[in-house]
């Protein structure tokens, strides 16, 4: 892509030079430098022509269809200029169509006409050539082929421009699909699980349906089955099957084992106490230990040292002991009364 600019007229073109030109896409708010996108990097190229902004891009994908503008950066004031509108370019490849017809008496086997088609104009008279699993088919020139097509052909054309021969993705049926579900990890009743199911084919996958092993009906069609607040009579074998215009094909069976919901009620809390009962019971014992050691010396210090009014009548040596302190008192008093008469 190419173009020439020129500086504006009020600008001293004498003192003029642009510091930077580059080309960026889609949006001029921050451009940044098209040279230092990843995904254009090793591909982009500025031949060094002046005033002259060119950009060369290798290696052409169908994702670098973009509008792409020229932008400069001047040492005057106004800074940086940008051409608009832009270039839009738009890059195509060639595709095959498929318009499926009938079956071939058995479920494996359609019949199909394929069409091979680009976006840019050729000559009408423009020889085609056809591939079916990867064998080229020597008879077939035209634009359109049909032809039987199984479950495992790919079928693709291409067209020769100059020395250069370009060709068409391979169309197919679906790949065996992948089934999976989330939230992963054990599922409890009441919960809800989402079913995906995933299959490469071109065309794409057009239509999704889903079975339960034993279950001789349909489940649900889509890419995703949701399972809301299951229960353990959803418990089984789930597949889905994927179809296009070519054929289709069935996943493997995933189980899908529900939790009883008083299994994580009764359960967890049990297993929390008997962490916690573990943990503690050493604590406790410790606890216990030390307490008794501490009562059995309160009541050794106790023993020792009884309070004078303190009668342990269930003593028969202290009831004597108090006993005889009486008598002895009793005597005093009268040796006393007598001395006092004398």
């Amino acid at each position: 892509m190419s173009c020439t600019y020129t500086y504006p007229q009020w600008i001293n073109k004498q003192k003029t030079t642009a510091e930077k030109s580059f080309w960026f896409i889609n949006s001029d708010i921050n451009p940044v430098d098209l040279k230092t996108e990843s995904e254009y990097k090793g591909r982009v190229h500025y031949p060094d022509n002046k005033n002259h902004c060119e950009v060369r891009i290798s290696d052409l994908r169908q994702s670098d269809s973009a509008q792409y503008h020229f932008s400069f950066i001047i040492n005057q004031p106004g800074g940086r200029y940008t051409g608009s509108p832009g270039v839009t370019l738009t890059v195509t490849d060639l595709q095959v169509h498929v318009t499926r017809s009938s079956s071939c008496g058995n479920s494996n086997c359609v019949q199909v006409e394929l069409r091979c088609h680009s976006s840019c104009r050729l000559p009408d008279n423009y020889k085609y050539t056809w591939f079916k699993n990867r064998q080229k088919i020597q008879s077939e020139t035209s634009s359109s082929y049909s032809t039987s097509f199984s479950s495992e052909d790919t079928v693709s054309c291409a067209v020769k421009l100059g020395s250069e021969m370009f060709s068409s993705p391979p169309v197919f049926a679906p790949t065996v699909p992948s089934v999976s579900f989330s939230p992963s990890g054990e599922i409890i009743e009441g919960r809800s699980v989402t079913l995906t199911c995933t299959s490469d084919a071109n065309p794409p996958v057009t239509k999704y349906t889903w079975y339960k092993r034993g279950k001789n009906r349909l489940q649900s069609r889509g890419q995703q089955f949701v399972l809301s607040f299951i229960n353990s009579s959803d418990s089984g074998s789930y597949s889905c099957v994927a179809e296009n215009s070519l054929g289709l094909k069935m996943s493997e069976y995933v189980y899908i084992d529900v939790k009883y919901k008083t299994f994580i009620q009764y359960s967890l809390p049990m297993n929390i106490i008997k962490v916690m009962l573990v943990g503690l019971l050493p604590i406790a014992l410790i606890f216990l230990t030390v307490w008794k050691r501490k009562k059995k010396t309160q009541n050794l210090n106790t023993g020792l040292n009884p309070p004078e009014n303190m009668v342990l009548q269930s003593d028969p040596d202290y009831v004597n002991v108090s006993a005889l302190k009486s008598v002895t008192a009793a005597k005093r008093e009268d040796s006393q009364e007598q001395e006092s008469v004398m």
